[in-house]
């Protein structure tokens, strides 16, 4: 990328001296910036900033940057000045109308104050009540905007952007406007300008709802990619397409009938007045009195006052109402499709059960560990323990070494947090295993693949010199390997062991714990000696006849108002629809557990279960609730996604791909 595009916002333009300096500034923004950060070597890199790329800045070399540079924060856009914001409420949409019903009024007022001796003050009044009735109602509503606006402001300083940085060769999380370097780890977010220099294995701006997805595969060679906030591309952009919410579009048409209708009307009487020989200020009166009095003066004050107290009630429930406009269409939801992990649950996992040697353990996460109930020293769960401490990127944020081990915060997803808690107590320090077991590549965990992989040295002489551990959806590592691991010796991964796996995921599954499969490879030495170069692009090592070691599921407690507040939609007649990348046992269960489905509902499986026959023989329109798997909807037409949402009223979709997500709410927006 060799030159640097900024994004200037799109704006009406009005006016020759505002068009011109607008092309002033577009042509000033267009030219190119001198940029070579990324052409260097990363020695010259290093020699240009100061900074070791292994141990990072100096924490006096990091204050000097930050003072003479100032803070890693974009300098805020101008803001609308707080009169123009009070006068758009008072002569926007339909205020503008009793405006000029108010004007006509003092008009009507003045022309009979200079033609009769004692004029009538009918008019008068109406005017005045017109126009307190429009300046209140402005008020409610620049009150209620202004107040929301500074709450908003306020979110800003509640969860800061974190960074996590190295320190003297520590790595610890800064606010992100002090962070001169920093790591890209899995679900970061990306605010600078920034140059690679470790390998990364690149980006997926793929973002998928309530989940932290990994980077993947490399866009540009390393040498040559500088990546700017907040993804890798910044580029001009025109606006298309805006509109307005549908109570004003409403407000509009009725300010267009009303205004069409009183006009004509008061032009209508204005010609038969002069017909039927009145003066001409008698026919004006009688034009403006008429047009008056088709304004509906109350509207204004009862639309914004209803939609106020609406607000208030959504404020009571925690509900930030930013526009009062945007309350109107609460009424229109029929359907919220709703991700599971930290939406419907907390998103803070913890190891519950293990499935080795084929056996469920149950795992202990108490801090002295005085609850295990398997053997500790079994070679297979030695090795299980190893796959779950390497592969995997979740590491302790620094100075935490006196605080209990659950207690540490840590930088990483959830899944992989909760398994790095579980191996420092089991085992001790992951640290130190991963100091033993230098990492050399890694494949991230994606949606297509299902899988995360990294290739280690080994650090037993005994053994081949590198190890290849993975971990992912258990259906998808199973599939990869060829033997199995039991009590320390490998045995062929034959029909019985498969069945046992299988059982022992949908007890674990129907738990409703998020369960992941782990595997690993001892690589021959023959074919992959030392100093072998490993390519995750042009994958030059095995992926299949792996050897499967075993199963660890975590537990993610339902959030406990979820249940009540899936009541209360469905007794508003909105539809609950769970949408999520967790295997289909386990969504099922959660989704029993949050009410989605609910008590005595079953799926097509529950019914065969209960005949006992095949699934092929139930009619799905019997069963009231239904569980789709991404791999069937991928092959699923239009028709048949509209039946399934049409017949069925509780639904979960599960293993689903983002770009499956979008699939269900265009379904469910045809409905």
């Amino acid at each position: 990328v060799g030159r640097d595009k900024y994004e200037p916002a799109a704006v009406s333009e009005h006016g020759d001296k505002k068009k011109a300096k607008k092309e002033r500034d577009m042509d000033e923004l267009k030219k190119e910036v001198s940029m070579d950060d990324h052409k260097l070597s990363l020695d010259e890199l290093h020699r240009k900033y100061g900074t070791d790329l292994s141990r990072g800045l100096t924490p006096a070399r990091a204050a000097e940057i930050l003072a003479r540079d100032g803070p890693n924060a974009l300098t805020p856009p101008p803001t609308t000045p707080e009169w123009v914001k009070f006068c758009r409420q008072l002569f926007g949409g339909f205020s503008m109308l009793l405006w000029i019903g108010a004007i006509l009024c003092f008009l009507a007022y003045g022309i009979q104050a200079a033609t009769e001796e004692e004029p009538q003050n009918d008019n008068l009044y109406l005017g005045v009540v017109l126009s307190a009735v429009v300046i209140i109602t402005g008020c409610f509503s620049y009150y209620q905007e202004a107040k929301s606006s500074k709450i908003m402001e306020s979110f800003k300083n509640m969860v800061p952007q974190q960074a996590l940085v190295i320190r003297n060769g520590e790595k610890m999380s800064i606010n992100a406007e002090e962070g001169i370097e920093s790591l890209l780890t899995s679900g970061s977010y990306l605010r600078t300008a920034a140059r690679w220099t470790t390998p990364p294995s690149l980006v997926n701006q793929n973002r998928r709802p309530g989940l932290q997805i990994s980077p993947m595969r490399t866009p540009w060679r390393l040498g040559t990619s500088p990546f700017f906030q907040p993804t890798a591309l910044k580029a001009l952009h025109v606006v298309l397409w805006w509109g307005q919410t549908p109570i004003a579009a409403e407000i509009e048409h009725f300010i267009h009938i009303i205004t069409g209708v009183a006009v004509f009307l008061g032009v209508s009487f204005f010609i038969l007045s002069l017909i039927l020989e009145y003066t001409w200020l008698e026919a004006v009166i009688f034009l403006i009195g008429i047009i008056v009095a088709n304004v509906p003066e109350g509207l204004l004050a009862t639309v914004t006052v209803c939609l106020t107290l609406t607000a208030k009630r959504m404020a009571r429930k925690n509900c930030l109402v930013k526009n009062l406009e945007a309350v109107e269409t609460l009424g229109s939801t029929s359907t919220i499709c709703s991700d599971k992990t930290g939406t419907l649950t907390q998103n803070r996992m913890t190891v519950a059960h293990m499935w080795f040697d084929n056996q469920i353990h149950e795992a202990d996460t108490t801090e002295n560990q005085s609850g295990v109930s398997f053997d500790k020293t079994s070679a297979t769960w030695l090795a299980l323990s190893r796959i779950a401490g390497l592969c995997n990127r979740a590491v302790f944020q620094a100075n935490q070494e006196n605080l209990p081990i659950l207690k540490r915060a840590v930088a990483g997803d959830a899944s992989e947090s909760a398994l790095l808690k579980c191996i420092e107590l089991c085992c001790g320090s992951v640290k130190e295993m991963r100091e033993r077991y230098t990492k050399i590549v890694e494949i991230p965990f994606n949606s297509t693949n299902k899988y995360q992989l990294s290739i280690h040295k080994n650090p037993n002489t005994a053994e081949p010199r590198h190890l290849l551990v993975m971990k992912g959806a258990p259906e998808r590592i199973l599939d990869r390997c060829s033997s199995i691991l039991i009590h320390g010796k490998e045995q062929p991964l034959d029909e019985e062991l498969k069945d046992a796996f299988q059982n022992a995921y949908l007890e674990l599954g129907g738990l409703g714990e998020r369960v992941l499969g782990f595997c690993h490879l001892f690589l021959p030495d023959e074919q992959f000696p030392e100093g072998f170069q490993f390519d995750t692009d042009d994958v030059n090592f095995p992926l299949d006849n792996l050897c499967f070691v075993g199963l660890i599921s975590m537990i993610d407690p339902p959030r406990a108002a979820v249940p009540d507040a899936v009541g209360k939609c469905r007794s508003a007649g909105i539809k609950v629809i769970m949408v999520t990348g967790d295997h289909p046992i386990t969504a099922k269960a959660i989704a029993k557990g949050v009410g989605i489905i609910s008590e005595g509902n079953e799926t097509v499986e529950d019914i065969a279960a209960r005949l006992n026959i095949p699934v092929s023989q139930v009619n799905p329109r019997d069963a009231k609730a239904c569980v789709v798997h991404g791999s069937d909807l991928k092959d699923m037409t239009s028709e048949q996604l509209d039946d399934i949402l049409k017949y069925h009223t509780e639904i979960v979709f599960a293993r689903t791909s983002p770009q499956q997500k979008l699939i269900i709410v265009e379904g469910c927006q045809r409905q």
